[in-house]
């Protein structure tokens, strides 16, 4: 068994270095299409922390001193409530302190700064409101008449934001999606022409392994390994040019203004790591099937 394993890596490593301008191509082409399939996990997830306090249909956030008292907050609850035609009450979320705070680890996950001045005490507890009226004035208005009630601090409207980020976030995804998508079927589409060459570079070879009882499986392994090898190569070439422009992004916009919003388009560096696993794991599984491809078409000689 220990023979039969160490024979499949040595002739994939020899057929690797065999074919090495058709290996370097199918490598980098991976490579480049695993980037972009990268990209597109980071900015869905970038996006989405920038519109994490939108979820859910809300269009209306009343922010709440943190020093307001329970009264306050009452009569606050009660405002909103108070036009049933317009605000859908049963929608009415109420985030207290520690809540908001939780949610606000995640906003301003790429602004340290902001994140290190706001404590579950200091940092406003909010109300986000559904309204029911899709007239944009009348939900004006009424951020107008919230304003004026005492302890609230702000109010922030949805349509100030969201229609641009999402609209943006929709057209970046796509591109980078498709774009990604027609390149792994390119990359496929290589490694697949990588293992046909070397199979038929050693077709004599093989003839001969089959004259002499060796089995289908036996052959394919080694070929179905070297572009498993391409695969997992283009991943961890990808990995680190993602790495590399998520370290840009992260420098870049350390440079603005503490509390704008830019900073909540940093993604984390955990989802970061778990986005260069899949990507690894994506590599393997798009190298098998090319090279699985190949080796189960081109095998007979």
């Amino acid at each position: 068994m220990i023979a039969r394993i160490a024979y499949a890596f040595r002739e994939m490593w020899a057929s690797f270095r065999r074919n090495l301008t058709l290996t370097v191509a199918a490598i980098l082409t991976s490579a480049i299409a695993l980037l972009l399939v990268g990209t597109t996990f980071l900015i869905q997830r970038a996006f989405d922390n920038l519109l994490v306090q939108w979820r859910g249909d809300v269009e209306m956030i009343v922010f709440v001193r943190s020093d307001a008292t329970p009264e306050q907050i009452s009569l606050i609850d009660q405002t909103i409530k108070a036009a049933p035609t317009i605000i859908d009450a049963e929608k009415l979320q109420y985030l207290d302190k520690t809540q908001s705070y939780e949610e606000a680890k995640r906003i301003f996950v790429g602004d340290p700064v902001t994140l290190s001045l706001l404590t579950p005490d200091n940092i406003p507890s909010q109300f986000k409101v559904v309204p029911i009226t899709q007239d944009p004035e009348l939900v004006r208005s009424l951020s107008e008449q919230y304003r004026s009630l005492p302890g609230v601090q702000d109010v922030a409207l949805a349509e100030d934001e969201f229609q641009v980020i999402s609209t943006l976030s929709r057209f970046v995804r796509t591109v980078t999606l498709v774009m990604s998508l027609v390149l792994l079927v390119v990359a496929v589409g290589l490694i697949w022409n990588t293992i046909r060459t070397a199979m038929f570079a050693r077709r004599r070879e093989i003839e001969v392994m089959k004259l002499v009882g060796a089995t289908n499986w036996f052959i394919r392994v080694p070929f179905m390994l070297e572009g498993l090898l391409h695969g997992l190569l283009g991943g961890i070439a990808s990995c680190g040019g993602l790495w590399v422009l998520n370290s840009a992004w992260t420098n870049g916009v350390a440079g603005f203004k503490p509390g704008t919003g830019i900073s909540s388009l940093v993604v984390p560096s955990s989802y970061l790591t778990g986005v260069m696993l899949m990507i690894l794991a994506i590599g393997a599984l798009v190298g098998a099937i090319g090279s699985a491809i190949a080796a189960s078409r081109f095998l007979d000689v």
